[in-house]
Order: C-alpha cells, then structure tokens, then sequence
C-alpha cells in the first residue's frame, strides 16, 4: 500500500467526522460557548494564531527536553539493570512507583522545591514518560537470542563487546517502541504540570491558555488549543515512527516487513 493509500483513509475519516460536526452543530443551533463548530475553531486558529503559537512553542520546548531527559536516564537505568539482576530487583519497584504515581499529586511539591518553571515542569514530564523507555529498553537488552549469546561467550567476547554488538542491536526494537510511548507521554506531562502550575506570563504553554478561555467562555480557543495538542501528539509519533524506520531499515525483519506491506 503506498502513502497515499495508508494516508487517505483517516483523512476520509475525519472529514466525514468534521462534517457531522459542522451539520449537527448548525443544525440544532449549538451556541458556540457550548460547542463551537469546526469552521469557528478553524478560524479562531488562525486570528489567535500568534498569542497559541507562542502557547504552543513553550509546550513543545517542555516536551522536547522531558523527552530527551527521559531517553537519557531511561537507558543509562536500563544499561544498569541488565549488568546486575541486584540491581534490578532493588530498583525496578522504584522505577513501577513512579510510573503509578498520579504526577498531579507531586507536581506541586516539585513545583515549590524547583524555582525554575521550566525545570519544574521538564521535571515533571520527565517522571511521566520515563518509564516506557526503563522497561522497554531493558526487556529489548535481555532478549537475546540464546545462541548468539552462547556464540559470544564461546569466541570469549567481553562482556561490554556483548552489550554493543549484540545487546544494543538487539533492543533497538524495544527502544523506539518505548520511544513513540514516552514522546506521547512527555507531551501529556508537559500539559499536566503545565494545568497543575497555572502560571501565567508570556512563557506560558497552551494548557494556561485552555485555563484561560474556560475562565473566560472563550470555548472557541479552547478547542483552538486542544487542537493544536492533538496535532502535536499525533507529529510526535508519526516523527518517532519514521525515526524507528530510518534507523532499523534495511537490516531488522520489523522494519523490513513493513517495508514489504507499503509495497
């Protein structure tokens, strides 16, 4: 199936669903402090444009060095773990209770403890989508295949020439499906901590500006800036989706099936 083809049916999709929209909302005269219509969001985008493209550029700043953040330490954790099960098993609980942690009841206390409001909110985010990228990672690091490992050891490969050139290789996979998880992740945590702060200011995300049109029933930019959210989470894995693809094309079976099924 080519691009057009894996592309055309969810755009269908969703012009059938905007459409339904528009009629049901004109039709049964919705007042738009209730549900605004497709073409009143569409054109709050593009008069508010300046003040949500702003909103959105801070979001995104948090969202990329969440992320990045969570890469980093979410690997040198995995990269921990699978040198020692000790240290797995006295860690890996820790790691779950973050995970299960609801961030909007810590985000207030790393709020208050961090004065940066950048860093507070990096930090927070970075809570949120670590820990795809811990368990995935470490799953992807000790799921070797058995006999390639024994060939290691049989030719007394070190053991940091098996984590390299067989480890590493072989969790590739793991890792960037961990990845398209956390970089939706991070995007939620940014907004979370971003409603939890609710500072304003001109470095403010676009969950202030959705806090903002509620205050002031301005339920147009409201859906405004929930638009622009979505759009942005839907960016973030289709970028990490070509990213995984450029970087196991041509030699990993997953990247060469999807490659035989788009043509």
């Amino acid at each position: 199936m080519t691009k057009v083809g894996r592309l055309l049916p969810p755009v269908l999709v969703g012009g059938i669903v905007a459409a339904l929209w528009q009629w049901w909302v004109t039709a049964f005269d919705i007042p738009a402090f209730l549900v605004p219509s497709p073409l009143l969001v569409a054109r709050t985008l593009l008069v508010d444009w300046e003040l949500l493209s702003g909103a959105l550029f801070v979001t995104l700043k948090v969202t990329f060095l969440s992320l990045v953040c969570a890469v980093v330490l979410g690997v040198a954790v995995a990269f921990a773990f699978v040198q020692s099960r000790w240290i797995e098993t006295a860690f890996f609980p820790y790691a779950v209770l973050l995970q299960v942690t609801p961030i909007v009841a810590i985000a207030p206390l790393i709020i208050i403890w961090v004065q940066s409001p950048t860093l507070s909110l990096v930090i927070c985010a970075t809570i949120v989508a670590i820990f795809p990228v811990i368990a995935n990672t470490t799953l992807g690091l000790r799921s070797v295949n058995p006999g390639l490992a024994s060939l290691f050891r049989m030719h007394g490969a070190s053991r940091w020439q098996t984590l390299m050139r067989l480890r590493v290789p072989s969790a590739l996979p793991y890792f960037f499906g961990g990845l398209r998880i956390a970089s939706g992740l991070s995007l939620i945590g940014a907004v979370v901590a971003e409603f939890v702060a609710g500072t304003g200011g001109t470095g403010t995300g676009l969950a202030y500006q959705i806090l903002q049109a509620g205050y002031q029933l301005n339920i147009p930019r409201m859906f405004a800036a929930l638009v622009l959210i979505a759009a942005t989470g839907v960016a973030l894995f289709v970028l990490m989706g070509a990213l995984s693809r450029r970087a196991l094309g041509g030699w990993h079976e997953s990247a060469l099936r999807t490659s035989e099924e788009a043509a």
